[in-house]
């Protein structure tokens, strides 16, 4: 465990209805690699440097957390914060700290600088190997489609990775400007994860948050890729809101989400019928799910690790969707379908899911992207997904299928 210095540094998020023109993308263009990036809908967070980090051990997590912003809070840290990332797997280490010094601003879309572009990733000659191969993906999903057809399960997610490398170290604050910058009103993070490692990404959909007594989940499931031409994206549009497969898929998820967080409400409230969200390469169906808390010492994170892994990372039910995963995927998840967040010593806080993301290293990136399988799932449209979903983060650094 870190040293705590003599000193820790918190500066509040600004006056969210008088926001300082240039706050947030600040924060943003103050990046560097090491440091702990996160926006969110609600404010922008750049930690520097680590005041304690958070152990692993047998304990739960969110008792571990805590106890680290306890006794990060008696040493004399005027507001500490975690922030960091949990892996896919609960049982593995997470890596959650509180940030030495940290700044806050209001949200990236309060700060009309986000709107300037950035830079065109240069030219790069990436070398890109998938794992596993489409067409070993797509045998993949036929088999558990068969499976489910057989009775043995009713849904579960699997992905696949791009290992991209190049011959030059890779710009990590660059990937990060045009993320941010290409879905400002999404979660944009870029976290150390281990020695020279980094996770980042631009995810859509938050897992839960809490602030006072109210929390909001906002599960996605369902989902169909974009199109550059306004007709054919507005029909796609139409089209997932009115998909049998989609909205079976969804329901299953949101169901999960209302039967993990009921116990730990007074009151819950879950839409009938879904909306729409989009991102710059993806159609997501979406229920907003919101309730207030019966006691009030509930913090944001044990509501996650309730909820985690929801039915949209992982499938239904629970227990046999992580064996077929194990058995189909030839790669460790780590952090992917994790979730990244913050909380405070109050129980506040947001969690996200990690999606549309990748690990960074020196000169390698692994990207992830998966699809939810259901008995109606085919194998060629669920490639196409996890294609589409790659997008996001091949546009950030200059690279194509």
């Amino acid at each position: 465990m870190s040293t705590a210095p003599e000193v820790a540094t918190h500066v509040p998020v600004a006056d969210a209805a008088h926001p300082a023109v240039g706050a947030a993308t600040a924060l943003l263009d103050a990046y560097t690699p090491g440091d702990r990036f996160l926006a969110t809908p609600t404010r922008t967070l750049l930690g520097y440097g680590t005041h304690t980090e958070v152990p692993h051990g047998d304990a739960p997590l969110n008792q571990r957390v805590d106890r680290t912003l306890t006794a990060a809070r008696d040493a004399g840290h005027p507001a500490p914060v975690v922030i960091g990332a949990v892996p896919f797997d609960q049982t593995a280490p997470a890596a959650l700290a509180v940030p030495r010094d940290l700044r806050q601003a209001p949200p990236l879309t309060a700060d009309p600088l986000i709107a300037l572009p950035t830079e065109t990733p240069r030219a790069a000659d990436w070398e890109i190997r998938p794992v596993p191969a489409p067409e070993e993906y797509g045998a993949g999903v036929a088999r558990a489609v068969k499976r489910m057809w057989d009775g043995e399960f009713s849904k579960v997610v699997l992905a696949r990775t791009l290992e991209l490398s190049s011959r030059e170290p890779l710009d990590t604050p660059a990937m990060l400007q045009r993320l941010a910058r290409r879905d400002p009103s999404g979660y944009t993070f870029a976290l150390p994860t281990g020695p020279a490692r980094t996770l980042l990404g631009a995810s859509p959909e938050l897992l839960v948050s809490r602030r006072g007594d109210r929390l909001v989940a906002n599960p996605l499931a369902g989902s169909t890729p974009r199109s550059d031409d306004l007709a054919e994206d507005v029909r796609r549009a139409a089209a997932l809101l009115q998909s049998a497969k989609d909205l079976h898929e969804h329901a299953v998820v949101v169901d999960a989400v209302h039967q993990a967080l009921a116990p730990y409400c007074a009151t819950i409230e879950v839409p009938a019928t879904p909306t729409l969200v989009r991102t710059a390469t993806m159609w997501h169906l979406s229920t907003t799910v919101t309730g207030t808390l019966a006691a009030p010492e509930t913090s944001a994170l044990e509501l996650g690790m309730a909820l985690h892994p929801t039915p949209a990372v992982c499938g239904t039910p629970t227990d046999l969707a992580r064996e077929v995963i194990e058995e189909t995927e030839p790669f460790d998840r780590g952090f992917f379908t994790g979730m990244i967040g913050w909380g405070d010593a109050d129980g506040n806080g947001e969690w996200v899911v990690t999606i549309r993301c990748a690990e960074a290293e020196e000169r390698r990136l692994r990207l992830y992207a998966g699809a939810g399988i259901v008995a109606a799932s085919e194998p060629e449209a669920e490639t196409a997904e996890t294609a589409a979903k790659f997008r996001t983060f091949l546009s950030a650094v200059g690279a194509e299928l």
